[in-house]
This record gives C-alpha cells, structure tokens and sequence, in this order.
C-alpha cells in the first residue's frame, strides 16, 4: 500500500539520518560536495526544496554559518528536528509543498534540493522549476542532488507502476504519495531548460545519484 508522504518520513523520523547516511550509495561524499556548491559569501540566501532534517546543511553552516536558509518540507516532524539541530541559525521552515508555497521574486542566491524531487514526474516539475527561477536572482543557480532512472525504459516503467498502484488503491490525484518515479539525467536537464535555466551541467555522480547545477 502507498503512504502519504507525510506519513511516510513521519514514521520513519527516527534512524532517518543514519538511514540516509548509510545506505545510499555516495551519501558519505555526496552531502558534503553539494555544500561545498552552495554560496559562501556573508550572509547568502539559500532555499532548500525538501530540507528535510538538513542534512545537507549540517554540511553547508560549517561552510557559510552565517548563510540565511528557508527550507521547505511536508513533514512537520522532519522540520521539528532540523530545527532542534540548528537552534542558533538563520532558518525559515515551511511546512507544506514547494509546488503550493511562494518563492517570491529575485530573491535567493541559490536554490538546493537533495533526495527529494525524484518522486515527480517532468510534467509536475517544469512549472515548479519556472517559479524557482522567477525566485533566484539574476546570477542564482540550482544545485541539484538527487536519484535518477538510468534508462528511458526504467523511467517510464517506475512511473506507469505508480499510475497502476494508485489506481488499484483509489487514491486522490490531489495527495502526495510516497514511491520514487525518478527521471533520466536528460529528462530532467530538458525539465529545466523548458523552465528557463540557460545552462544545466552534471558536476559529479555516484551510482544513481547525480549533482548537476542549473544557472539561471
């Protein structure tokens, strides 16, 4: 059966870091290099799509301490702990989804997601990526860190395998459900292009998961 999204990491709160950090192929490298991508100047602003409970920025404040983060996540219990990780730093949490919720205009220097946006489809992103665009400023950029499909074929079969499950369960198209549908590397460069990025490139991979960083 499929869990809601918020359900989903909810239950899971508890060994969710040492998960995360321990049985994702590169996960020891990959948090890390994608900090080290991250604007290190005084005072930088930072929006993080599917925070989570920070772990990428558990590595980033060693490299910009004084950065102004705004994360945004679904799961109020994995906003809870990042927020007790971090009591002495500048974050906004928000509570909902980054499909919903307002970037505002010109206003970050960068944009970070990590292990988040492989669960929806090209379709759903390329609006998302136009706002986050309009969000970032002339010179922003987005780095990107995420699971991908490794062929057309495991692309489109991960995706019709969700279509059939929620269509088996009788789920509202309207709720978020928990089950990994990632895109090709190329898939999702084209998603961000159609939203406006001018330039995406790939910085590094490890196994199934890429870094790429889209300039704006």
């Amino acid at each position: 059966m499929l869990e809601r999204m918020d359900d989903f990491f909810t239950a899971r709160i508890n060994g969710y870091d040492e998960h995360m950090k321990s049985n994702i192929e590169g996960a020891s490298s990959f948090y890390k290099f994608t900090a080290a991508l991250l604007p290190a100047g005084e005072n930088a602003k930072v929006l993080d799509l599917g925070c989570g409970t920070g772990l990428e920025l558990e590595e980033f404040f060693l490299v910009n301490p004084n950065a102004k983060v705004t994360g945004i996540d679904l799961t109020e219990a994995m906003l809870d702990s990042l927020k007790a990780k971090f009591p002495d730093k500048d974050i906004t949490t928000i509570c909902g989804s980054y499909f919903d919720v307002p970037f505002g205009d010109g206003i970050f220097d960068a944009a970070v997601s990590v292990e988040s946006l492989h669960h929806f489809s090209k379709e759903e992103k390329i609006p998302l990526y136009a706002k986050l665009w309009q969000a970032l400023k002339p010179d922003g950029y987005l780095i990107l860190t995420d699971y991908f499909a490794e062929t057309d074929e495991q692309e489109t079969f991960f995706r019709q395998e969700q279509i059939r499950l929620r269509k088996e369960q009788n789920l509202p198209d309207e709720v978020f459900y928990h089950y990994d549908t990632p895109l090709t590397v190329e898939h999702e460069k084209e998603a961000l292009i159609a939203a406006g990025f001018t330039k995406v490139e790939v910085l590094n991979h490890w196994e199934a998961t890429y870094t790429l960083k889209a300039g704006r």
